[in-house]
């Protein structure tokens, strides 16, 4: 099981043009948006990291105003643990959990998830916070980080597993922010 306090949310190339070809992309925008709010409530962690901005363009306005005050981590390898600042980023974090967020599942997301599990992280694929540019594409991305040893999820799944009860001040803004 998830634990908010081991735990730690990666926002991966959801950018420019690119994004608005996903599949599904209005659920993919709301529920990227949704985790990084529920991350926050729940005092988690966020690594953002962007996929040669200077080609594709910057994430785009509305995940990057939920970003506001942090900096995305510039990288031009499709799996993020082949880049040097997002692996000390995250380290230093000392958490053991991820749970992973963005664009495009079969390539960027499915490389940086394998590469989380060689460096042996807890890794949580977002399944409705994941897409590509066709419906295979993300089947067959899923598929792979599933066979590799990630786990898959949900965004309400993942939220309601994070805070482990219903009662409290962070369970209501949870709950405000799913329905």
């Amino acid at each position: 099981m998830l634990n908010r306090d081991n735990a730690a949310l990666i926002i991966i190339d959801i950018q420019g043009k690119l994004a608005h070809l996903m599949h599904n992309k209005e659920d993919l925008f709301k529920n990227v948006q949704i985790m990084i709010q529920g991350a926050k409530v729940l005092n988690m962690p966020i690594v953002w990291v962007e996929q040669y901005p200077e080609g594709l363009g910057p994430t785009i306005p509305e995940v990057a105003r939920q970003l506001e005050g942090q900096n995305p981590i510039r990288k031009s390898t499709f799996n993020s643990c082949l880049n040097v600042d997002f692996v000390r980023t995250l380290a230093a974090l000392k958490r053991s959990h991820v749970l992973v967020a963005g664009i495009e599942t079969h390539i960027c997301v499915y490389q940086t998830v394998m590469g989380l599990l060689s460096h042996k992280y807890d890794v949580h694929v977002i399944v409705d916070a994941v897409s590509s540019r066709t419906a295979d594409n993300k089947f067959i991305g899923l598929e792979k980080m599933k066979a590799g040893g990630a786990q898959l999820t949900s965004t309400e799944t993942a939220l309601f597993e994070l805070t482990r009860t219903a009662e409290g001040t962070e369970f209501k803004a949870i709950l405000k922010l799913i329905k």
